[in-house]
């Protein structure tokens, strides 16, 4: 009798599961709060000696006495910065733009259709990623100067489009789309360029976004390439002119604020592309 009295007695004690899990929970927020504090901590520090008055005390040294927007205004207000802001726009966009189409068009290519070397082409396409920007730097750089490439806005960004794993990338999604839609749309007499618009295009929009989002970063904080092409201060891109700057012995908050502002279009980027990039990844796996 007392052994059957007990056992409902502890099992009423026992806490519920839910809580026990709660319990467990807590480590791991204090984890991952440090780590967010640890990662935004040198933004934090960058935005406040970007605005940290012209001459003042700042950060690292002691907190500014007050912030200000002089230095932003006077950097916008120079040619040279908005010329780079320009030139990387330009070199970011356009090659995001034709990145895509070329990607998508290849990528469907091959994966919905049969053609002789199909797989071998596709594999060597993908064995040039082994293969280091850095090996192929020097005659890309002869050969585009010898077609009077240098200096120039199709010089910078016509050798960066031919993207190996954006085609990957575009492949392994458009594999996972059922056949019957391609199938459907032949049988109603859709042509290929009606296909590719109307059925490949929307149904890719989630890798599309996410593979947009990674070609604009990657052009938009390329370095070494502009740096071997844009000759004059004209055709310099943000990195390269921001690299000018530090060389050039230019104040600390001048070459803050000029990150900052360098930082702010990708994480616009990000906030607006921000759902797609959450619905890729949801999707990741699915038929």
């Amino acid at each position: 009798m007392t052994l059957t009295a007990t056992r409902p007695a502890a099992a009423a004690v026992r806490p519920p599961v839910k809580a026990r899990r709660r319990s467990f929970r807590w480590p791991l927020w204090v984890l991952l709060a440090l780590v967010s504090v640890i990662t935004v901590s040198p933004f934090a520090v960058m935005f406040v000696v970007a605005l940290s008055p012209p001459g003042s005390p700042t950060l690292p040294a002691q907190w500014p006495e007050s912030l200000s927007l002089d230095t932003i205004v006077n950097l916008l207000s120079s040619s040279g910065f908005v010329g780079w802001t320009v030139n990387t726009v330009i070199y970011a966009l356009v090659s995001v733009v034709i990145i895509l189409l070329t990607a998508s068009m290849a990528g469907y290519a091959f994966a919905k259709k049969r053609f002789p070397g199909r797989d071998t082409m596709m594999w060597a396409f993908l064995a040039t990623l082994m293969v280091p920007f850095q090996a192929t730097l020097i005659p890309m750089f002869v050969l585009i100067s010898e077609l009077g490439g240098v200096d120039t806005f199709w010089g910078l960004i016509v050798p960066t489009l031919a993207n190996s794993q954006a085609v990957f990338l575009m492949r392994q999604f458009i594999l996972d789309l059922p056949d019957e839609l391609f199938e459907a749309a032949k049988v109603d007499g859709a042509s290929e360029w009606r296909v590719y618009w109307q059925i490949v295009i929307p149904l890719t929009k989630p890798i599309l976004a996410t593979l947009g989002v990674f070609v604009f970063l990657w052009h938009w904080n390329d370095f070494l390439w502009p740096l071997v092409m844009s000759q004059s201060d004209e055709m310099r891109t943000l990195t390269v002119g921001l690299a000018s700057m530090r060389t050039e012995g230019s104040p600390l908050a001048v070459l803050m604020a000029s990150a900052a502002l360098s930082v702010l279009p990708c994480l616009l980027v990000f906030a607006v592309l921000q759902r797609y990039l959450v619905n890729s990844i949801a999707m990741t796996g699915l038929k």
